[in-house]
């Protein structure tokens, strides 16, 4: 049976392939349904870091996961809308 955290590492996982899939199967650029894909994990990583944390919030890996998730999403979000 999958745990919390493990459903949220697969929906994670599927909202990325699925913003691929949206970039190559249809006529939205690949940044663009890859950035699209991303927000969508972003949402689950918020909520499986700050509604529902394994750890306790004062614990510094929190504050690294977060760092590390925002500088990804950064990188995403400036190559599907650089020019």
């Amino acid at each position: 049976m999958l745990d919390y955290y493990d459903k949220i590492l697969v929906g994670i996982a599927g909202s990325l392939l699925a913003g691929i899939l949206l970039g190559t199967l249809t006529t939205i650029a690949f940044h663009t349904g890859l950035f699209i894909g991303t927000l969508v994990a972003t949402l689950l990583v918020y909520d499986a870091m700050f509604r529902n944390p394994p750890l306790p919030a004062t614990d510094p890996r929190v504050a690294a996961a977060a760092i590390v998730w925002h500088v990804f999403f950064g990188t995403v979000a400036v190559a599907a809308f650089a020019v």
